[in-house]
């Protein structure tokens, strides 16, 4: 599921999951490559479908292409999405930002409008947003996994009841085998 790598026993470096990296992987490859497919077939004309082979091609090409570009920076082998550092002024790092566990507010995963690719919204006491791109390599339940194991600690009372508002904890014991242990802060 989740690619956590540890410094040391307060330091959780974050990546994305392998089965993400292949999965995106062979869904922007085969889309690029259907569609070179449909077009190179449709310019051959030797087929009472070929306008249709080529038109949609024509069409998909674009936005397979514009996703690709999009996720490309994600596929670095090795990238660190985020670092956790847990304690009593435990941080999140990421190349947007360094954020106090006890200042956020609010942190939710966000699929983008734009470019498709889910980002870690976090809204701090302080009134700032810091947007950190998943670019799809972190799955639904593995953000609320890793949510409740390492952040969810070290959050405020409000912070928490806000948590516990957004996560099923019953889902994730039924599918993920996960099951929230109270840590000593």
């Amino acid at each position: 599921m989740l690619n956590v790598f540890s410094e040391n026993e307060n330091v959780i470096n974050i990546k994305g999951s392998k089965f993400m990296y292949g999965w995106i992987l062979l869904a922007l490859f085969a889309g690029v490559f259907s569609c070179l497919f449909l077009i190179y077939h449709g310019l051959k004309f030797d087929s009472s479908y070929s306008l249709f082979y080529l038109g949609g091609g024509i069409m998909c090409l674009p936005f397979f292409l514009y996703v690709s570009l999009w996720t490309l920076p994600g596929l670095i082998p090795g990238k660190i999405l985020l670092t956790i550092s847990q304690g009593k002024n435990g941080t999140i790092k990421s190349k947007k930002g360094t954020v106090f566990i006890t200042n956020i507010r609010n942190i939710d995963l966000v699929r983008n409008p734009l470019n498709l690719i889910n980002e870690i919204i976090i809204e701090t006491f302080d009134n700032r947003v810091i947007k950190i791109r998943t670019y799809n390599l972190i799955d639904d339940l593995a953000y609320q996994m890793m949510v409740d194991q390492y952040i969810y600690p070290y959050m405020t009372e409000n912070s928490r009841k806000v948590w516990d508002r957004k996560v099923d904890l019953e889902q994730l014991k039924r599918i993920a085998k996960y099951e929230r242990t109270e840590k000593e802060v």
